[in-house]
């Protein structure tokens, strides 16, 4: 198992997604960047005597976002058309993400079961024509070391 001893660069990340249609697994093309945010809710445990408050972690979630250069070309895009097939989807299942911080080859591995909650498009008249992706996580966050 190797480890990285040195701060994480951004420029080797990737994205693979499970298509919901095929179960195949994809890389996302384009990805500028991502965001994981995860959260553990408190609960107040503090009673009438008590000089402080007290807490006790409660459940645990996930979500985050995205952001790529649009993409639809069937070589480039396949992971890109599998989360506009997400968002569209009447389904209401949760499907697969894997995020690797810097590559697939050191660092570590963010995977959970995920629903996508949005996807727009921003075109400019002097830019690059961006897709944003928004996702919420159903179950635990897994970190594994690469």
């Amino acid at each position: 198992m190797a480890t990285n001893a040195t701060a994480y660069t951004g420029e080797s990340g990737v994205v693979k997604f499970t298509d919901i249609t095929t179960s195949a697994v994809t890389s996302v093309a384009s990805v500028r960047s991502f965001t994981v945010d995860t959260e553990v809710q408190t609960i107040e445990s503090t009673a009438m005597g008590d000089g402080n408050r007290t807490y006790l972690p409660g459940l645990r979630q996930f979500s985050g976002t995205m952001d790529l250069f649009l993409r639809d070309d069937d070589n480039g895009g396949a992971g890109q058309s599998a989360l506009q097939q997400a968002a569209l989807s009447t389904q209401s299942e949760a499907t697969t993400i894997e995020l690797y911080p810097s590559g697939t080859t050191a660092g570590i591995k963010l995977s959970g079961s995920v629903i996508i909650t949005g996807y727009s498009i921003t075109a400019n008249f002097d830019g690059m024509t961006e897709a944003s992706v928004t996702f919420q996580g159903s179950g635990a966050l897994t970190r594994t070391d690469i």
